[in-house]
């Protein structure tokens, strides 16, 4: 009886979601079957779905469903509804109570990461932190109907709260890019502050996944590292360099210029998370798709250098925040949802690595219950591709051992 409760309750939260809207696109009726609205129009995030499946949070959170494509919670909605669900179709799987503290919510990237996060069902706790304007963020996220429950926490006496018992913690925090700066421009400044919230994780949740998406992600990583090193907690599967908006912009680009539904696109990058150390595996791209050399050149430029386009558009006023905000959530949601027994589950990241000379290496990884289950390495690469790899060691090394010798240097 317990489980046909759960499937109530959450279809419930699916139909209350639903009616809130007044209407479709195009003027119609919201009373037009659910499915047939699906398949026909643009809708609104759909919280309770995320918990489906990761992959499926790149069509929810762009809000778009494929025509044609049937949501496993309509026909789960359908039988909770009407009794339990029959032995033929799928176990519907439990929701992950995660408790999730994102540190520096009230900057570009956390007041959006935080509103992602809080829209999902695999969030039951969602803690904010930062030094200014938390408790505004939080009373405004908090009014929003769905399950998980927000607190705000302000300045660092109330950092080691903020942690307590949190599964994961996802790090935004630092200062952003601005025209004619490089992510390296930025070590001085968010170097201390990943410095100071990693003693603070490794002190109150040392067993926590960590999500570290301040650049340079290329030394952050391995301050980070060396920081819970210093702690005696260190744990190489639990701490992630967040370059899901590498894939994402590769996935996007790539779409672009064949045509394609981006939702359905997959490219791996591996490398590091600056310039030319971000490399795009388009070799391993699937579906595969094949480029003139030029223009092979030029797509991979574009995907390296695209931060920058979106500083140079801002025009001062900014680095890439939403984009940014949509990556993180959707690689906290592959984590949350490997963490919840989810199979299958792979994203790049930059990770402790021996794939390369490198002590570091962003790869797609395997993840599972307790982190990174398996690293499943380079690939085959094409020559071109290779000769990034070469070209990019020597200043991964150099960002690496600059990281590492900052908090070997901290007290």
């Amino acid at each position: 009886m317990g489980s046909v409760k759960i499937s109530r309750d959450f279809a419930l939260f699916s139909q209350r979601l639903w009616l809130a809207v007044p209407s479709l696109p195009g003027g119609r009726s919201r009373r037009r079957s659910e499915s047939a609205a699906w398949s026909r129009h643009v809708r609104p995030l759909h919280p309770p779905c995320l918990c489906c499946t990761s992959q499926g949070a790149r069509y929810l959170l762009s809000g778009i469903w494929p025509k044609g494509k049937r949501k496993r919670s309509e026909t789960r909605q359908q039988m909770a509804v009407t009794g339990p669900v029959p032995r033929n179709l799928p176990r519907m799987r439990l929701v992950n109570n995660a408790k999730v503290a994102v540190l520096g919510a009230s900057g570009g990237i956390g007041q959006p990461l935080s509103l992602l996060l809080k829209n999902s069902p695999l969030v039951s706790h969602l803690n904010l932190y930062d030094i200014a304007h938390t408790p505004g963020v939080a009373a405004d996220l908090s009014h929003i109907e769905t399950r998980a429950d927000v607190k705000g926490f302000l300045g660092p006496e109330q950092l080691p709260e903020s942690l307590k018992d949190c599964e994961v913690v996802v790090i935004p925090a630092g200062v952003p890019r601005k025209p004619g700066m490089t992510r390296d421009d930025l070590f001085n400044t968010n170097a201390t502050i990943v410095a100071n919230l990693a003693a603070a994780c490794a002190k109150h949740c040392p067993e926590a996944m960590i999500c570290v998406i301040a650049n340079p992600v290329n030394s952050t990583i391995p301050i980070t590292s060396e920081i819970f090193k210093k702690h005696g907690v260190y744990n190489p599967n639990r701490i992630f360099g967040v370059t899901t908006l590498d894939i994402v912009r590769a996935n996007t680009f790539v779409a672009e210029l064949k045509g394609l539904d981006p939702a359905r696109v997959n490219v791996p990058v591996i490398g590091g998370h600056a310039g030319k150390t971000i490399i795009p595996v388009i070799s391993q791209c699937t579906p595969k798709v094949e480029f003139p050399q030029d223009q092979l050149v030029a797509l991979t430029g574009r995907i390296q250098e695209a931060g920058t386009e979106v500083v140079k558009a801002k025009a001062g006023a900014g680095s890439a925040t939403l984009s940014m905000a949509y990556a993180g959530a959707r690689f906290v949601f592959s984590v949350l949802d490997a963490m919840n027994g989810k199979e299958g589950v792979i994203e790049c990241s930059f990770v402790r690595s021996e794939e390369t000379e490198c002590t570091y290496f962003s790869t797609p990884l395997l993840l599972g219950k307790n982190g990174i289950e398996k690293n499943l390495g380079i690939g085959k690469l094409s020559p071109f591709e290779e000769k990034m790899v070469a070209e990019a060691i020597s200043e991964l090394k150099g960002s690496i051992k600059k990281g590492e010798e900052f908090a070997k240097s901290m007290k």
